[in-house]
């Protein structure tokens, strides 16, 4: 049997009732939901290959991409599923999913799809995508409401952001470039007020909460830390329990801890 998740971002941030229906559309297999309304974006973190498809469909059914106004990149309203195998599944079931999810939105919802993974990333598609790269799957232009999706197989990664005290965006954009490496993307942006270094951290066992947290201190105070999703338990274990607040981190926001709960739940 498949173990996966996926981490659906929608680019709906600010209307809860929207996301609040949304949430229920797959109340069984929801595992997490982060929302903001600045970046006007919810990421929602699913169990299986089912849950995805009835997500997608009811956020076509809610949502429009010309009324979209955020300071998040997007391509579409359901702008990134990524499919992330958990054990005992493998990359390669992961990668089935993807291809699979991609045909469906493509086939029954008309919506082009962009897959990243093996063959790109999505930091390459975002400045490429109907520019000099067509879609894989689905029609050449972009959905009239929906956009496009960007639809990957990707082993598992930490959302992460570091809100800073008192600075400049162009003092979040420095930090950002000063701390790309192959294990974390990262963006300094605007937030209403306020200015947060926005980052993945694509290979957490190299670089983690408390490792990017140290390193963006280096350049500037930091207000807080915000995470967005979950993480692996090998992670929060590699970290001080002493520094768990400080890094918005707990228990009950490991992977493994919401796929248990879902687990013991009435199906």
């Amino acid at each position: 049997m498949r173990v996966l998740e996926c981490v659906i971002n929608i680019s709906e941030g600010a209307d809860t009732a929207r996301i609040d229906e949304l949430a229920r559309s797959v109340a069984g297999d929801l595992l997490d939901v982060h929302s903001d309304a600045d970046h006007n974006r919810s990421v929602f973190t699913l169990a299986g290959t089912e849950a995805p498809r009835v997500l997608t469909r009811r956020a076509m059914e809610l949502l429009d991409l010309s009324h979209h106004e955020g300071v998040h990149p997007r391509v579409g309203i359901i702008d990134v599923v990524p499919f992330v195998a958990i054990e005992p599944s493998t990359f390669d079931d992961a990668l089935r999913a993807r291809d699979e999810f991609a045909r469906f939105a493509a086939d029954e919802l008309g919506i082009p799809c962009f897959l990243y993974g093996p063959e790109r990333t999505l930091p390459y598609i975002r400045k490429h995508a109907f520019v000099d790269l067509a879609p894989d799957h689905g029609p050449k232009e972009p959905h009239p409401r929906a956009g496009a999706i960007c639809v990957g197989a990707r082993p598992i990664l930490i959302a992460y952001n570091l809100w800073l005290k008192d600075e400049s965006l162009d003092t979040a954009k420095a930090i950002a470039r000063e701390i790309r490496s192959d294990s974390v993307r990262a963006l300094g942006l605007q937030v209403g007020s306020a200015v947060q270094v926005s980052m993945n951290l694509i290979d957490p066992a190299v670089t983690g909460p408390d490792a990017v947290w140290d390193l963006v201190e280096r350049h500037a105070p930091i207000d807080r830390a915000e995470l967005v999703g979950l993480v692996p338990a090998r992670t929060l274990a590699g970290i001080a329990r002493s520094r768990w607040e400080q890094l918005d981190l707990s228990s009950d926001r490991t992977i493994e801890a919401r796929f248990a709960r879902r687990n013991q739940s009435p199906r």
